[in-house]
């Protein structure tokens, strides 16, 4: 069935029962099982679920871009009435890129590196318009690229890809989509890879676009928070089957499939603090192992393992004489469990502070600079680039200091900078009160371990765990095995796991083997690069939590970088922003979410998507990308960028003081504390 009431017009786009096959040795998997829905004109339809769901492939197989080995083994694709599996590979080609295209997750691997960013969406214009003589061509290739916002697009047209930033380079993935003015859009995770800025900036140029064009809009994604603010319906997939399918504001106002209430309350909020994040149990099934029945019921806790759970395959049935649509058993019991303690679970108690103050004062950063010399493009000699401006910060035992900012800020390379794994041009780092900065003792090293953001790339994938574990524990001469199943025992792993190798983990299990990794020495200081951003948000929370337990339990210090705010703020005691190598505003976490007063970060918290429909803000949309790090404008350097900048901010850059009172630092000549972004939203929820 469809996953809709009935529109008063046909819709543009109807899937019926589509059924995608994988051929293996051992027959036919289904990645896709059944899936139904219709995208009416004008409208943005959200798909949402963890990643192996099965979201890109089923508008893969709608755009006839199946991987091979895959096919549609039955249903119908429907695009205005037209039966899509039905056209041959010729007539697809001439509906593909003109009445309907696709954005793609990494726009860096989607262009031609060797060829100009013009010439690839002039080719996407000439296929659907060989009649179109050269110069007009030309002109709708500058005409599109100013659409999406890309400055003086008459040069970019003649730039490479390399020399455009990520935002740019998705603008101009988004361009060639839109040349021909298609009917249909699908954008799979447009920005997943982009700050939460170039994230407001892209979905922007998206929304006017389709206003200009008319176009309808299918969005994958995993960001519940966007789909909140852009879908007009959206469907929660697993196990290649829709759970649930309801108009945006049912389904986060009244979540009714126990998947669904689970990724919710996964979800880190700038609007709610303090609580334990609910964590979905398990991971996704691989395509060889779905269980009968229900594909949730081992991972859902309101299952228990009963009989129609296990045996019985849910249809997706209506709730009442509304659209919103639900795959499950017991669905009428979904409200009860929604609001019991097992999906909110109180606050843990706070770290016991004189344990951790009986380590050490912690660590201190005075006027820590690194530069690096780049070399000048078919010239003579090299340029300084500060990477890391003069940065002075402390962080206690037993705190979390959340560092956020944009892409090339400085974040990796200050951590980098603290670990020795780049020695300081100039400033101090001292731990517990003895310099580091210069000679770095092996003693000093175990003190301080790292979690990287790719635990894939960051294990060797030809050691077994149990190696990988024991490796830091023989460097140092303090090995011992039982040391190495201490470590899987507090990151939530068997012993039996040791001698498996990495590419048999799971994205969230290879995390915890870096964290057990990172923990085997016994150090004071975890720096986390990343460490949970490229997981899902349900995996994302148990690591999360994993986190805060393991800090309580060992009176740790984090370190945490991430641009994902919504997660600093859950995790994070006090919080610095960063700005080309500079810190802007630092203060504790209640200060610098609900009391920002620097443009920066009231532009960085305007632009964090929230997922609730209801919740409109006022949106502050940064114009441009990061200026180059090479030649940084004088004075303060995020003056061209900022909506506030007067005379003053060009002549002197402002220094990081208390200007505010309260002890909150802020590097701005005319601060002023933002509307504390849960009562802006407050004042703004509709109804």
């Amino acid at each position: 069935m469809t996953a809709h009431a009935a529109d008063p017009a046909p819709p543009l786009l109807e899937v019926r029962d589509l059924v995608v096959e994988l051929a293996t040795p051992r027959g036919p998997l289904r990645v896709v099982d059944g899936v139904s829905f219709t995208v009416a004109r004008r409208e943005v339809f959200g798909v949402v679920g963890e990643s192996g769901s099965g979201k890109s492939i089923t508008m893969l197989a709608v755009m006839g871009l199946l991987p091979p080995g895959m096919r549609i083994a039955a249903g119908t694709i429907r695009l205005d009435g037209q039966s899509l599996p039905d056209l041959d590979a010729e007539r697809l080609r001439r509906l593909r890129g003109g009445r309907m295209a696709m954005i793609f997750q990494d726009p860096m691997t989607s262009l031609n590196p060797v060829l100009r960013i013009g010439t690839q969406i002039a080719e996407a214009v000439r296929l659907h318009h060989p009649d179109w003589p050269a110069a007009r061509v030309h002109a709708r290739v500058i005409e599109v690229l100013g659409l999406v916002g890309i400055p003086d697009p008459a040069r970019r047209y003649r730039q490479y890809p390399n020399e455009f930033s990520g935002g740019m380079r998705q603008r101009a993935m988004i361009a060639m989509a839109i040349a021909n003015e298609p009917d249909l859009l699908v954008a799979d995770e447009p920005t997943t890879a982009l700050d939460v800025t170039i994230q407001a900036q892209v979905m922007a140029v998206l929304a006017e676009a389709r206003a200009r064009t008319g176009a309808a809009m299918v969005l994958i994604t995993h960001d519940l928070g966007l789909v909140a603010e852009v879908a007009d319906r959206v469907a929660v997939m697993y196990g290649g089957r829709f759970m649930e399918s309801a108009a945006v504001e049912d389904l986060f106002r009244v979540p009714s499939h126990p998947y669904s209430v689970g990724l919710m309350a996964s979800l880190p909020r700038l609007d709610r603090q303090g609580e334990a994040l609910y964590s979905i149990p398990g991971q996704p099934p691989g395509l060889a192992d779905r269980p009968a029945g229900c594909a949730f019921h081992p991972r859902c806790g309101l299952s228990a393992d009963r009989a129609d759970c296990v045996a019985r395959v849910p249809e997706l049935r209506r709730l009442g004489a509304g659209a919103h649509a639900v795959a499950c058993h017991f669905a009428a019991e979904t409200p009860a469990w929604r609001d019991s303690p097992m999906v909110h679970p109180p606050a843990p108690p706070p770290a016991a502070a004189p344990a951790a103050a009986a380590r050490g004062s912690g660590l201190a950063v005075r006027d820590l600079c690194k530069e690096f010399r780049v070399s000048r493009p078919r010239r003579w000699g090299s340029d300084r680039l500060h990477a890391v401006a003069g940065l002075s910060f402390t962080i206690a035992r037993g705190e979390t200091l959340g560092l956020v900012g944009e892409s090339g800020c400085g974040k990796s390379t200050l951590g980098r900078v603290i670990l020795g794994l780049h020695q300081a041009t100039r400033g101090e780092i001292t731990l517990d009160g003895e310099d580091i900065s210069r000679r770095r003792a092996r003693r000093h090293r175990r003190r301080m371990q790292v979690v990287f953001q790719d635990p894939y790339a960051s294990l060797d994938p030809r050691m077994s765990v149990f190696e990988i574990i024991a490796e830091p524990l023989r460097i140092n001469g303090v090995f011992r095995a039982e040391r190495v199943a201490e470590m899987l025992a507090h990151v939530g792993l068997s012993p039996d796991m040791a001698e498996r190798r990495p590419a048999e983990f799971s994205g969230g299990q290879r995390q915890r083997i870096a964290i057990a990794r990172a923990l085997a020495l016994d150090p004071e200081i975890l720096i986390l690069d990343e460490a949970v951003s490229a997981l899902d948000v349900s995996i994302q929370a148990q690591i999360i939590n994993l986190l805060k337990g393991l800090q309580r339990r060992f009176g740790l210090t984090f370190l945490f970088i991430a641009h994902d705010l919504s997660v600093v703020r859950h995790i994070s005691d006090r919080v610095a922003v960063m700005y080309l190598g500079r810190i802007v505003e630092m203060g504790s976490r209640e200060q610098v979410f609900d009391r920002p007063a620097h443009p920066y970060t009231q532009s960085l918290l305007s632009a964090v998507p929230v997922a609730d429909p209801a919740a409109r803000r006022a949106r502050i949309i940064l114009e441009g990308d990061l200026p180059n790090p090479l030649h940084p404008p004088s004075g303060c350097a995020f003056r061209t960028r900022c909506f506030k900048a007067r005379p003053l901010c060009a002549e002197a850059p402002p220094a990081l003081e208390d200007r505010t009172g309260g002890g909150q630092l802020t590097a701005c000549h005319f601060p002023e504390p933002g509307m504390p972004a849960v009562a802006a939203m407050a004042a703004t929820r509709q109804g």
